[in-house]
Formats: structure tokens, sequence, C-alpha cells
């Protein structure tokens, strides 16, 4: 429950949901679209400025995949040396983290799941135990739960119901998801401003 009122306060700070949840304060008719803390219904907000707006949205996107403010540079950088559009390899190398895969996939609630899950080695990867929530995946690889050794989570899982992206393929009932392909940028579903966050980190 703490968790959960943690995740809809920063929400309430970035002024929109960082994980699409349907029960988030921030959603269009819910009760608290304003801003946490005591001030917080009265307050206006603030115009941002270019800054602050690119800030927000590099804000919004180390909140959804749960990182720490090096992880996300790190990847930014890594993107940065490599070819193409740096805001796509971003989302790219960020989307196929095995812990992204496994929220995104709907085998788990949240990210915060999914990296348990991975940390406590409930995650198989073609068959083998993988244990770092960094992990990249590839395009014809199988990411799966250890069923056996993990029946709850498995369980969990099931019954979980979440659109999947087109670029993963699910089988529930086997509780496997194949990954089919390299996403786009605009099928990935984090609501957030890419070129923003690489302009932040270029400034």
């Amino acid at each position: 429950m703490k968790e959960a009122q943690a995740k809809h306060k920063l929400c309430r700070r970035l002024g929109s949901c960082v994980w699409n949840m349907p029960n988030c304060p921030t959603v269009k008719g819910k009760a608290r679209t304003y801003a946490a803390g005591l001030q917080g219904k009265n307050a206006k907000r603030k115009k941002l400025s270019t800054y602050g707006e690119m800030m927000q949205e590099k804000q919004k996107l180390k909140a959804h995949y749960a990182l720490t403010e090096s992880q996300l540079h790190t990847v930014f950088m890594v993107a940065k040396r490599m070819e193409g559009k740096t805001n796509e390899t971003m989302m790219q190398r960020l989307e196929f983290r095995l812990d992204a895969v496994v929220y995104h996939s709907g085998m788990a609630p949240t990210i915060f799941a999914a990296k348990q899950y991975v940390n406590h080695r409930h995650i198989l990867v073609d068959g083998k135990i993988v244990d770092r929530g960094s992990y990249l995946v590839r395009p014809g690889q199988v990411i799966s739960i250890n069923a056996e050794k993990s029946p709850n989570i498995a369980e969990i899982a099931k019954g979980i119901s979440a659109t999947v992206p087109p670029y993963f393929e699910v089988d529930k009932d086997n509780l496997k998801v194949t990954v089919v392909r390299q996403p786009m940028v605009e099928e990935i579903p984090v609501q957030v401003e890419s070129l923003r966050v690489v302009e932040y980190y270029a400034r």
C-alpha cells in the first residue's frame, strides 16, 4: 500500500501517470489531479522553463523504468555512440532490458515486481536463469517464468491483464514471451518525449 501511495505521489508531482495506471489520481476524472502536499490543492502549477520541461521528461523516463540517474545516463551515453537516432536507440535499449520485458509483456504487475522476479532468479532466458535486470534481450529470444520453482508468481502472472506491445508475442498458458523484433519508438508504452531527454543530457 505504501509503495502504491508513493508512486501516486510521484505521478501527481510530475503531472501525469508514469506507469499508465488506471487508478492513478492524475488520470482524467480522478479526484486528486493537483500536486501532492499540504499546499498542493491550492497551489498554482508554474509554467515550466525549457530546462524544466526537459528535466521533467527525464524524471518520467527514469521513474517508469525504475532506474537510478547514473543508469539512465549510461544508457544515453551508449546510445549516443551508436548509429541511428539517439532517442530511438536509447528507448530501444531501455525497452529491451530484461526487467522491462517482464513488465511490459504482462508477466509482472509493476516494474518493481519485475525487478524482484529477475533478481530472485525466477526468470529464464532461453531456458537459463538470468538475474540481471539490465540484461539486454535480443529478437528471437524467449523469456519465461520458472513456474516449477515459483508457482505463486506463475499464478499472479496468469491473472494479469495487460495490453502487450506488438514486438512481444506472449503465451500466457506457458508463461513465455518471445521477442519478435525491435520496437519502434511510438509503439513503446511510455508517455515520455524521448527527444527532450536527449536534449537534457546533451545540453
